[in-house]
């Protein structure tokens, strides 16, 4: 369910660069109404789509596209014409897209990975992931059976949640919750995000920017700067860059909430207005 929007429109956000992973359009978990409302409060010089935009695994099995999942597609392509530049960098759901790196599509351009220099002049490695799973690399039939259960998980999460949702408790992540409590969940992150740092000293980058795991961050590790994008599935994050180069995780649903509570207060701080004066009005002693 879509958070609800507080009736005033708020102005749009101008940042230099954006970036975005994991929507899986295409899935019945993407968010897609979540992720227009983000795309029209946020504005960007250079939007980065950082891998599993599109879940070709989902859509071969059977074909599952909305309007608004639509309405995504052609806000982007809005964008474009806009004057907004787009660098599109395949993942493994959408791993389809490999097949066309160096080219454009609609004024998207199609890149394996990018170095992205910041305007404080570092240099920050652009990559889905994926290549650094040894799941996805060595057992692809594992990572299906993974994704299958991952499905599975969101549509007991999405009942779990209607029932919350009933009694007044904010959302809740079962999958969340199991890769935090399992330990071979936890070890496998840590090895993700050491590989990627790795991969981006070694590239000369002072940082890496990455999706793949679901699992939004901004930390560094041994020196560099490692943010990972999270997914618009279950956590709706985001990297912006600001212009003044500086990274930040941007978990929408929060910005909302905040946004109506200060609307909410914001209306009961206003005086009430003071009844007119009307003809034959006698005043009471």
């Amino acid at each position: 369910m879509r958070d609800a929007r507080v009736s005033e429109e708020p102005e749009t956000v101008r940042v230099r660069t954006l970036f975005l992973s994991d929507t899986h359009l295409g899935t019945k978990g993407c968010q897609a109404g979540l992720l227009l409302d983000f795309l029209k409060d946020y504005d960007a010089d250079v939007i980065y789509l950082v891998g599993d935009i599109v879940d070709g695994w989902q859509l071969r099995l059977g074909w599952y596209w909305p309007q608004g999942h639509n309405d995504v597609v052609q806000k982007l392509l809005r964008k474009v014409r806009k004057g907004a530049r787009i660098v599109y960098v395949p993942g493994n759901h959408d791993e389809f897209l490999r097949d066309y790196i160096g080219t454009t599509f609609g004024g998207i351009e199609i890149a394996e990975s990018r170095i992205h220099e910041a305007a404080d002049g570092r240099r920050y490695l652009v990559i889905h992931g994926d290549q650094f799973d040894m799941v996805v690399r060595h057992a692809r039939w594992l990572a299906h059976l993974g994704d299958g259960a991952y499905t599975f998980a969101l549509w007991v999460n999405t009942g779990l949640n209607r029932v919350r949702r009933r009694l007044g408790l904010a959302y809740w992540s079962l999958s969340a919750w199991a890769k935090l409590k399992v330990k071979n969940a936890v070890n496998f992150i840590g090895q993700f995000e050491q590989f990627l740092a790795d991969e981006a000293r070694r590239q000369g980058a002072d940082g890496v920017i990455c999706g793949h795991i679901h699992h939004a961050a901004n930390r560094e590790i041994d020196g560099l700067r490692y943010l990972n994008t999270g997914d618009w599935v279950e956590s709706c994050t985001a990297i912006v860059e600001h212009y003044d180069g500086r990274m930040e995780v941007l978990h929408y649903p929060s910005l909302l909430r905040a946004r109506a509570s200060a609307a909410a207060e914001a209306a009961e701080a206003e005086p009430p207005a003071e009844a007119p004066d009307l003809p034959g009005r006698r005043a009471v002693a």
